[in-house]
C-alpha cells in the first residue's frame, strides 16, 4: 500500500481524461496547450545561476524585442533536481516550427545578435539540449488554464516500458475513474516526447500552479484517491504499474519573467509579474 500511495502522487497528474472532459471547449480567457511544444534545457554550472543567468538571457529577450519577433516563449527555473532553466516555445505544428527557424536565419541582424548572446550564455552552461513534444489530449484533464497567471510548473516524466502501452492505458484508466471522483478541480496537460534525448514511451505531465499551496492540496487529493478506489482496483493498479512503469520523476519549476519573451496579452494579464525586465 505504501508503494501504491507513492505512485498515486505521480499518477494524480497522469490520468487520462474522460471523453466528456476532453471534449469540453476551453473556458473563456484560458489558453489550451499547444499541439507542438519545444523545450530548451540549459543546465547551469555551479555558481552561475540566478542574476548571472538572467543577465545573459536578457540579451536574447532584447534582441527579439527589437526585431518584434512574433514567436514568444517563457522560462522556468528548477526548484528541485539539477540547476537548470527550461524554455517553453509553443507551435501549432512542426511546419510552423520550421518556418520560424527559417525566418530567423534569414534575418541577419537578429541572427547576429542571437549568436553573440549564445556565446556569452554558453559560458554559464554545463549542458544544453532541445526536445520536441506533442500534446496528448486523451491523457490530459481540464488542460486549458489562464497560463499567464500561473507561477509554477510541476512536471512529471514517466517512462513506459517497451511493449507495455496497453498496460499503461489500463493503468491510467483506473486512476482516471478514481480521480474524477476524488478531485473534480484537478487539471494537467500531458505531452509525448517525439524528438530529443528521451523518446519512445516517454511522457511529461505538466501541472500549472498559481502557488505552491496547490502542492499541499494535491497531497490531500492522493488520500481521497486512495479512499475512492476499490481493493480490486488498487491491486490492479499496483500490478499494472509494476509491469509498465520503467521510471517516474517529478520536479518543481518557478516561472522567471526576466528570462521570458512573452506577448503583450500576457503582460496585460499580469503586468506586475511579466514586466520585470
Amino acid at each position: 500500500m505504501k508503494n501504491l500511495i507513492a505512485l498515486s502522487l505521480v499518477l494524480c497528474s497522469i490520468c487520462a481524461a474522460t471523453p466528456n472532459a476532453s471534449a469540453q471547449e476551453a473556458p473563456t480567457g484560458t489558453t489550451p496547450p499547444p499541439k507542438v511544444m519545444v523545450i530548451v534545457r540549459e543546465y547551469l554550472k555551479p555558481g552561475k545561476t540566478a542574476s548571472m543567468h538572467e543577465k545573459t538571457e536578457s540579451v536574447f529577450v532584447q534582441a527579439l524585442t527589437n526585431a518584434k519577433w512574433p514567436t514568444h516563449y517563457f522560462a522556468a527555473d528548477s526548484l528541485t533536481g539539477p540547476a537548470r532553466s527550461l524554455f517553453f516555445i509553443a507551435y501549432d505544428s512542426f511546419e510552423a516550427w520550421e518556418k520560424d527557424n527559417l525566418a530567423m536565419h534569414k534575418d541577419a541582424t537578429l541572427s547576429a545578435a542571437l549568436d553573440s548572446a549564445s556565446a556569452a550564455d554558453g559560458e554559464l552552461l554545463s549542458k544544453y539540449g532541445t526536445s520536441a513534444f506533442v500534446y496528448r489530449k486523451d491523457y490530459s484533464l481540464r488542460a486549458a488554464v489562464k497560463i499567464a497567471e500561473m507561477r509554477y510548473f510541476e512536471i512529471s516524466m514517466v517512462v513506459v516500458r517497451p511493449g507495455h502501452q496497453k498496460d499503461w492505458d489500463a493503468l491510467v484508466k483506473i486512476y482516471q475513474s478514481a480521480y474524477e471522483k476524488a478531485s473534480p478541480t484537478a487539471h494537467w496537460a500531458t505531452f509525448e516526447s517525439m524528438y530529443g534525448a528521451n523518446n519512445g514511451g516517454v511522457y511529461i505531465i505538466i501541472t500549472p500552479m498559481k502557488s505552491l499551496a496547490e502542492v499541499d492540496r494535491s497531497m490531500g487529493d492522493s488520500e481521497h484517491l486512495k479512499a475512492v478506489m476499490s481493493e480490486s482496483d488498487r491491486k490492479a493498479a499496483a500490478d499494472l504499474a509494476a509491469a509498465c512503469l520503467e521510471s517516474t520523476q517529478t520536479n518543481l519549476f518557478a516561472f522567471n519573467p526576466k528570462m521570458s519573451y512573452v506577448s503583450d496579452q500576457w503582460k496585460a494579464a499580469a503586468p506586475a509579474f511579466w514586466n520585470q525586465q
